[in-house]
Order: C-alpha cells, then sequence, then structure tokens
C-alpha cells in the first residue's frame, strides 16, 4: 500500500474515534472514505498485519500504538495547515480542510514543526480540533455536544466539525463560530433553538451534532 493511502487510513480511524463513541466498522470507514466496503475490508486486512491497526472479525477496528503514532503525526500536519491557510493566506475554515488534505502529505516533519513555531505552537485549529505536540500528545477538552446541553445552559461553542464545507458556510452566515456563546431555549425530535447575541436560531439536529461547547458560568 501507498504511504498516502495508509496515512489516510489511520487518520480516519483517529477522526472517527474523535467524534463518536461507537465502534469504528469497515462499514463506518468506508462511508468516511468514500469507498466500497469489500476495498476497505481488504486494506484493514493488510493494515492490521502490518500491525497498525487491530481488527477482530467482524469486529471493532481500532489504532494499535504504531498506527495511532502515525495518524497523530498526519492529523498534527493537517490542522497546522490548516491553521497556517486561515492566518497567512486568507482561507476561510469552510477552505481549508481539502488544501490541508493534499498539502499534508508533501510535508517533511520538519517543515511541519518549523509552522508549528512560526505559529506560535497552536493548541487548536481554525475548526477547534486540538491539534497533537510533536510528542504526540493531546491539549486537554472537556467539551460536549450541542444536542446534550440541558435548556437554559449558556455554552460557549468551541470545536466544530470540518467534514461538511456547507454546515461550515450556514454557520458562519448565522454568525455561530468558535468562541460563539450559545443559550440552550428548547428542543424538539428534529431541532435545537439557540440563542446568540439576541437571535434566536433553529439548528437542526446534524448541526448540533456537529458542534462541541464548553458550558459557561
Amino acid at each position: 500500500m501507498e504511504s498516502r493511502v495508509v496515512e489516510n487510513y489511520l487518520k480516519a480511524v483517529f477522526n472517527a474515534r474523535e467524534w463518536s463513541d461507537e465502534a469504528v466498522t469497515v462499514g463506518g470507514l468506508a462511508s468516511r472514505l468514500g469507498l466500497s466496503p469489500s476495498a476497505v475490508s481488504e486494506s484493514v486486512r493488510k493494515l492490521t498485519e502490518r500491525g497498525l491497526l487491530s481488527h477482530a472479525r467482524y469486529g471493532a477496528i481500532d489504532l494499535t500504538p504504531e498506527g495511532r503514532r502515525i495518524a497523530l503525526a498526519m492529523v498534527r500536519k493537517h490542522r497546522l495547515i490548516e491553521t497556517f491557510l486561515v492566518q497567512y493566506l486568507g482561507y476561510t475554515w469552510d477552505e481549508v480542510h481539502e488544501e490541508a488534505e493534499i498539502l499534508e502529505h508533501a510535508v517533511s516533519d520538519t517543515f511541519v514543526d518549523r509552522l508549528a513555531v512560526r505559529l506560535g505552537e497552536p493548541d487548536h485549529d481554525p475548526h477547534g480540533d486540538p491539534i497533537p505536540r510533536a510528542d504526540g500528545t493531546l491539549p486537554a477538552d472537556d467539551q460536549f455536544r450541542l444536542d446534550t446541553v440541558g435548556e437554559g445552559v449558556r455554552a460557549r461553542v468551541a470545536r466544530v466539525s470540518d467534514s461538511d464545507p456547507e454546515l461550515l458556510r450556514q454557520l458562519d452566515q448565522l454568525g455561530i463560530t468558535i468562541g460563539t456563546t450559545l443559550t440552550v431555549n428548547g428542543r424538539d425530535d428534529a431541532t435545537i433553538d439557540v440563542e446568540h447575541d439576541g437571535t434566536s436560531v433553529a439548528l437542526g439536529l446534524t448541526a448540533a451534532y456537529a458542534i462541541r461547547v464548553i458550558p459557561k458560568p
């Protein structure tokens, strides 16, 4: 397998574990990567043989220590590149993910370490995602999905999934970005009503699942 393919698989498993407590499966990984389940199953088998993934037949997929090391290095590259594109090249937060997907495979570890220094060793990228440190550790994050926050609670937006650029554009138009304070006013089976800066907004559950917040006093 090409190194680029290996890196993409390991990063996809890491990202899936970041955003859900559910087990990573062949089907879920296939959906995330846009590939057929049969192709993913074969690649998972090869990566398991190489000691980068652990996978019991028909069971959950997880990273081995070596697989996690490689995944964290790729996530570090990706998120530092996103940060650079926003801070220095004027990209918006909905534009950077695809660019970083390309560039992360072309830069060296030395380049990334120097980029981190130039950026001031940031802890989080433009979407609020934690940036792994050079030693593979992650900044601590005490966040909750917006859909789990109770009515009347005020919370600060700390992180938004970058998997859907259209959702990021919609949130931007609504004035919801990293650091925005939201108050949860109510909910039903399809939406969550929030308020910010005196404006009430009904967010669909897909948007609520993609937003992580930190409660405010």
